[in-house]
């Protein structure tokens, strides 16, 4: 067996200690999150040197195909004798570290990871606003301004240069209502004091903007940088803008998150942050600064450079050897990112809730297949009338999170497993007649700009704003317009094929006495092979 390099074995309590330094009681920030992953044995401490260009990133990519643990790397090659020198990645990166996160077994089913965070989020904790913190411990304005001093990665060979914003929280303020939005938008360092950020005008901080826009004025903004891993994973999840992401952090922690006021502009930001930046986006075309491209959650270079608005930061607040976060983009088969949790998980349970929201009944479960990132979801309904499966599509279109999801919205029943491909692939091939209605497109619509399947002749985003989409409905549930048949008790759909479940107990009770010598099914294989349970709520089956 193989020996694992220094790097890689588990640090010993009293190294990270040292490292992370004495945390306060009850404190919530990415250092009691390090702690909290160190006792789940999901955090390594990289002490060789490391480049962050390209090979941080590098690594990234290999350790979260490999759902490994978070990274602490504390060797960064040019980033010595800079003002912060060690950079967190893979926080969230699998599934163990999700329940870390939630409070929950690590064997937790997927199934009730959502149904969790369904519940959730449905129960807000409001945060509170606190005198201090040690993220005032230093605080920097005028000539002190310098963005070089922070760990900014060139993650992937295409990107266009240091990406400072990718795991963060990036808050912003209706300018009308006052009413806040804690995003994540990527951002890219162009100078010592100026951020270029991508923000949509149908995403709440980009919706801000655009207001301020119309009145010639500048935003304010503050980015939080290395709180605790709740914050970006609650930034980075489209809730309706009636929902404040503040209320969700605090739900999943079971307490009020902590805030502190900004020094240079009128918001507040997560106490708990390692470093927080405080600026203005002008909205002004003149003022853009180049950004791009980026490798984004499709798995692609993002675009191609282009202006975008740009922060001009005003003050820098960080604590003693504050730890920059972030995240490496883009997904593929094999290979997720930290985006891949948000989608599977927190996105699912948001979006089964939206669903509830707009009067959609029956809906059973929700899931976003990670390798898709939102583009593809799958509804589990119990189907209560004809074009059931339309309204549910029709509710995902006509939110503001389309902007980014939905593309594909495949609707099953309760007997499909949903998080089971070849599930999936036996009710598409049997429960779908695309000549009945059951195969619907709906467009063009706004869509993502950088999803590679749309035309970069049709991309024109200075004068659109957004991206374009047709987008497709299949509906393979049963189709209740098919003609009822005598020899199936008067169905319109033929019975599935299945064991009674007294021959199948029978059948598991002599399973040894047979001599086939392999284990039996399990449960949740007993229930698909007599479907049981459903038989009570769906007769017809």
């Amino acid at each position: 067996m193989a020996t694992p390099s220094p790097a890689m074995l588990m640090p010993d309590t009293g190294d990270l200690d040292e490292s992370l330094g004495p945390l306060a009681d009850g404190e919530v920030s990415l250092r009691s999150w390090l702690r909290r992953l160190h006792e789940a044995e999901q955090l390594r401490q990289i002490q060789c040197e490391v480049d962050t260009n390209l090979e941080l990133g590098a690594i990234t990519r290999i350790n979260l195909g490999l759902a490994g643990p978070a990274l602490l790397f504390e060797n960064l090659k040019d980033y010595r004798n800079t003002l912060s020198t060690r950079f967190l990645t893979c926080g969230l990166g699998n599934k163990r570290q999700l329940c870390a996160l939630l409070d929950l077994p690590p064997e937790t089913t997927d199934k009730a990871i959502v149904r969790h965070l369904k519940e959730t989020y449905a129960n807000p904790v409001e945060p509170v606003i606190v005198g201090d913190s040690p993220v005032k411990q230093h605080i920097l304005t005028g000539d002190d301004i310098d963005l070089n001093q922070f760990p900014a990665p060139v993650w992937q060979e295409l990107d266009g240069g240091r990406y400072l914003d990718t795991f963060c929280g990036v808050i912003t303020r209706d300018r009308d209502t006052g009413r806040e939005n804690i995003g994540l938008y990527r951002g890219q360092v162009v100078d010592r004091n100026h951020i270029a950020k991508v923000m949509l005008p149908t995403q709440g901080g980009g919706g801000h903007l655009t207001s301020y826009r119309q009145n010639r004025e500048k935003m304010p903004v503050a980015i939080a940088y290395g709180a605790h891993d709740v914050v970006p994973f609650c930034a980075g999840s489209p809730f309706p803008r009636h929902v404040c992401e503040w209320d969700m952090m605090g739900a999943i922690l079971g307490r009020p998150l902590e805030l502190v006021k900004c020094e240079t502009v009128d918001l507040v930001a997560p106490a708990g942050a390692e470093v927080i930046v405080e600026g203005y986006l002008d909205p002004d075309p003149k003022s853009y600064r180049m950004e791009g491209p980026f490798g984004e959650y499709p798995g692609y270079a993002g675009g191609t450079p282009s202006p975008k608005p740009a922060l001009e930061v005003t003050c820098i607040t960080h604590r003693d050897a504050p730890i920059m976060r972030g995240t490496l983009e883009g997904c593929r088969p094999g290979f997720p990112s930290e985006d891949s949790i948000l989608c599977s998980y927190s996105w699912s349970a948001l979006f089964w809730n939206m669903l509830e929201a707009a009067g959609v009944v029956g809906v059973t479960d929700v899931w976003c297949p990670h390798v898709s990132t939102g583009t593809h979801i799958v509804v589990q309904i119990r189907k209560q009338y004809r074009g059931h499966a339309q309204q549910v599509a029709m509710a995902l279109w006509g939110t503001s999170a389309a902007q980014w999801f939905f593309k594909h919205v495949l609707v099953v029943e309760e007997d499909i497993d949903i998080r089971d491909p070849l599930a999936l692939e036996w009710a598409i091939a049997f429960r779908v007649n695309a000549g009945m209605d059951q195969v619907m497109m709906f467009g063009p619509t706004f869509g993502s700009p950088l999803d590679p399947s749309v035309s970069h002749d049709v991309l024109d985003m200075p004068r659109f704003r957004t991206g374009k989409w047709t987008r497709v409905l299949v509906d393979a549930t049963r189709n209740w317009e098919l003609a009822k048949n005598e020899d199936w008790d008067g169905r319109s759909f033929p019975p599935v094929g299945k064991l009674e479940p007294e021959l199948e107990e029978k059948i598991r009770a002599r399973w040894e006495e047979y001599g086939i010598g392999i284990p039996y099914l399990d449960e949740d294989q007993r229930e698909q092979l007599t479907l049981a349970n459903l038989r009570d709520v769906l007769p017809f089956i």
